[in-house]
This record gives structure tokens, sequence and C-alpha cells, in this order.
């Protein structure tokens, strides 16, 4: 499904491939997924399967409208799932929240626009004006690794598959699962080989989602068996978790032809997902103890002698109670990195701070060295703005998202 993204009241599309058949024009969207990148889609609400039939004095206004009209339905749908009771808000504030159109199927005709939309909201201004948090409770970092079994070969991150491209295309932000889904380039085809899969040492696997900034793996393995060329395909399905490979659930799904492969592939994430989702309402997916951080073992202080009262040695221990505390922590760019540990080295309490897995971009990982109890670093970022979820030596810091900018209430219609 492509997406529509659009700058300034909902700009249209600079160009179109139009093919034109029996009257109708059928608006055909290029493919401008990049291979194997992953779609950052964590921050957004989506709401899918709006239906609009327009019309307008001509094709671009029809389609204008019709979009305006999703954005509308799209907000009092997200409204009613989100306890907001499905208000309306102005065309304008709408503008400021949607941070994309995602055109499921469209039919344009000289005069008149009938589509089925998705229209994606941006989680921390939508929310905001429905009273929700942003920082809803979620699963912890979740490393994904798709395994797809086609012609008796088993691929993982070896080399690009459209099971791969299923789950870059999903958008996750209504999951409860935290996934990290890798790019695919640079180390991943060395990192994550289907061989990987049945290796159960914890201590290469921790090592392997320390570079990811990630607490646990998730394994959604498909089997595809295909009839025979461009004919029928039958997908076998399986939620895998953990690095013991644990099974959690699986289906199978058929499509009549070669050509619906994608079709079939997206069915099957979404299925995956909530499998997923209910294994961790379950508590089926708490992470693994094993996989958990080892920090290197603390030097041994030296006993450094002072004078007594007559004049001889006496040794004094200068040990002091301290941990070494795992940080992951945003880092779009080389300054938020030097800003998030200048600001860490700047807490009372903190020995060092250095940055141990940068991921520009993503989610880096921050080795910091405290004289106290974790729990007291925890209250002391908290107290100075930051976000912090976790508990014992592992945190997650992010800070706040800014105020949105709420439309007047006179500008606020009421349909």
């Amino acid at each position: 499904m492509p997406t529509r993204r659009f700058s300034g009241p909902l700009g249209l599309v600079a160009a179109l491939l139009l093919a034109t058949t029996g009257g109708i024009v059928l608006a055909q969207a290029d493919d401008g997924v990049e291979q194997n990148s992953p779609s950052d889609s964590s921050g957004s609400y989506e709401v899918g399967g709006i239906q609009v039939d327009v019309t307008g004095k001509d094709a671009n206004a029809a389609r204008y409208a019709g979009w305006r009209l999703a954005q509308r339905k799209g907000w009092q749908l997200l409204s009613q799932r989100l306890g907001g009771g499905g208000g309306s808000l102005s065309d304008s504030a709408l503008d400021s929240i949607v941070s994309g159109i995602v055109v499921e199927d469209e039919q344009i005709g000289p005069n008149r626009y009938i589509a089925r939309l998705g229209v994606l909201f941006s989680r921390g201004r939508a929310g905001a004006m429905l009273g929700v948090s942003s920082q809803s409770s979620r699963s912890a970092p979740m490393l994904l690794m798709p395994i797809e079994w086609s012609g008796g070969a088993r691929i993982a991150f070896e080399q690009k598959t459209e099971w791969q491209d299923a789950w870059s295309r999903y958008r996750t932000g209504n999951s409860a699962v935290d996934y990290v889904r890798p790019a695919g380039t640079g180390p991943d085809a060395l990192l994550l080989t289907s061989g990987q899969q049945t290796r159960p040492g914890r201590s290469w696997w921790r090592t392997i989602l320390d570079q990811y900034a990630a607490s646990d793996v998730l394994i959604p393995v498909v089997k595809l068996y295909r009839q025979w060329p461009g004919g029928p395909i039958v997908g076998v399905f399986q939620a895998r978790h953990g690095v013991d490979n644990r099974l959690i659930g699986q289906f199978s799904l058929r499509v009549g032809n070669g050509d619906a492969l994608p079709l079939l592939l997206d069915e099957g994430v979404k299925r995956l997902d909530d499998i997923y989702q209910s294994a961790l309402q379950r508590g089926m997916l708490a992470p693994d103890q094993g996989l958990a951080y080892v920090g290197p073992p603390a030097p041994t202080p030296t006993p450094t002698p002072t004078a007594t009262d007559d004049g001889s040695a006496a040794s004094t221990d200068q040990s002091t109670a301290g941990a070494t505390i795992t940080l992951q922590y945003d880092s779009p760019s080389v300054n938020a990195v030097n800003a998030a540990e200048a600001a860490l080295r700047g807490t009372p309490g903190v020995k060092s701070a250095v940055t141990t897995s940068l991921a520009l971009g993503g989610i880096s990982v921050m080795r910091v060295g405290f004289d106290a109890d974790p729990a007291v670093l925890h209250a002391e970022l908290e107290s100075r703005g930051w976000i912090v979820v976790g508990s014992g030596t592992t945190l997650r810091i992010r800070r706040p998202l800014p105020p949105p900018n709420v439309a007047p209430a006179d500008n606020v219609t009421g349909g």
C-alpha cells in the first residue's frame, strides 16, 4: 500500500501515473521503498479502510475532497477508539496532526473520486489532543529476525526477501510490541543469518542484541509452498520467540496465484503481530534473564594507608557502593549523542557516561558508572525532565515531546 505524504494543507501529489480504462482513471503508485529499508511508523496511529465517494469540478478537486473527508472520518474513528468520544476538529487542526494518507484502493474519474484510504495520525499530537499518553505501555525492545523458507532454502538477512519487505511495510504504531527492525544493510547479513536461529548460546546472542539495543528476539517464520510456477501459493506462518526458538503459534494462508504473494505476506504479518500481542498480554514475551547485560567486574579498591596519632600507619578502605547501568537513548544525530552524554555526566553521582553502541538515527546504548543505587539515578533523571522506563541496571530514557499547536476553540467545527 503506497503512502502519500504532503506538506502544507494536503498538497496534492506532484505526478500520477494514469491508465485510462472505460472512462475510469486508475492511479498507479510508484514504488518508492528502498530495498531492505524498514518503515519508521512507531510514531503514528493508523486508521484504515475508510471509504470515500465524492465529486468535484475536476479530478484533482475530487481527490482533494476525498482526502479531506478521509481525515475527518479517520479522526472520529480514532477518537472513539481511544475513548475521546468521537468529536470533530477543523481541517486546519487535522492538517497539523495527519502525517500521511495511505491509498489502499482508488478510482479517479473526470469529476469523481472513489477510494478506500487509510490515515496516519501523529502519535504525540493526536494523543495530546485526546488526553492519551503517547508513551503507551509496550513490550521491551524486541529484535525482529524474519526467516523465509522458499524452494527448500532458509533465508534471513543473507539477501533481500519478500518476507523482509512485508515486515518493512507493516506499521507498528498500534502494536503493543516494540519491534526493532534491522535495515538489512551493513553487518546485518553477517550477524543475523538463518543459522543463528538454532544457536542457543546466550553469550553470542547477548552481543548481537547489544548491537541493536534490544532485550530479546522474535523470529517470525514463513514457509512458502508453490503448487506450480505462477499458480497457487500456500504459506505456513510460525511465531517464534527467544534464543531457544520457542513456538508460540502458527497458521496457514493460501492465495490463488503468484501475483498475490505480497497480499499473502501482508496478511501473515498482521496475524503474527496479533499472536505476539496476545502472548505479551499473557506474559509469554518476558525477556530472557540470561540475555541481560553483564557489566565488567568492578576493580578491587586499594587500601590507602593513613597516619595515626602514634605515628604508625593504618589502612583505610576507600571503597564505595556503586553500579554500572546500561542506558538506552534516542540518538538522531551526533549532537544528540554529545548532549545526552553531557547531561548524564552532569548528574550528581555519575562517575562516567560512555556510549558503547552508537546507532545514529536510532537508539544508542550508554554505559553509566553510578556511585549509588540505580533507583537513585532513576529518580534523579526524572527530576531533570527525562522520561525514564525500566528498573534496575537497565534503563530507557527519552525527552518528552513538545506540546502540540492546538487549534483555537473558535476554529472547531461541528462536523
